[in-house]
């Protein structure tokens, strides 16, 4: 499993998997990949969130990402396991960098409506006849 994950191998993940993973398995994911980035993040930590990003890029997965509506959620739970496990070591500025960064890839959901997600109108689940939306991560 060493040699599964690598930053490429994510950066690849992410960009195929953005549209349909959403916007908070692609939060989460990116917010482990910068706390792993950061020389102060003990190498527990860093274990711990290395595991859960390969276990992200890995193309086996306990429930396939291929699966409609379900394929993520093993990822999501496994991210927010690995959150929950190093919260002490995420930053307030990690935290606002990864929100920033998905907010430039999906757009803000504040920015419509200028209140909340709900108000805003903002969904994550897309609806028949919506757009088709291309995110670019660079």
């Amino acid at each position: 499993m060493a040699d599964a994950y690598s930053e490429q191998s994510f950066w690849e993940k992410l960009k195929g998997a953005a549209v349909y993973a959403g916007r908070e398995v692609v939060e989460k994911a990116l917010t482990l990949y910068l706390t792993a980035q950061r020389p102060e993040t003990p190498l527990w930590a860093k274990m711990v969130i290395y595991s859960a990003l390969a276990y992200f890029v890995l193309p086996t997965d306990l429930i396939p990402d291929f699966v409609p509506l379900t394929g993520y959620a093993d990822d999501l739970g496994t991210l927010a396991t690995a959150l929950g496990t190093v919260v002490m070591s995420i930053t307030p500025e990690i935290k606002q960098t990864a929100k920033q960064q998905v907010n430039q890839w999906f757009g803000d959901p504040t920015v419509e409506g200028g209140g909340s997600p709900a108000q805003s109108g903002y969904r994550t689940v897309p609806r028949a006849g919506d757009p088709i939306r291309e995110i670019a991560i660079d």
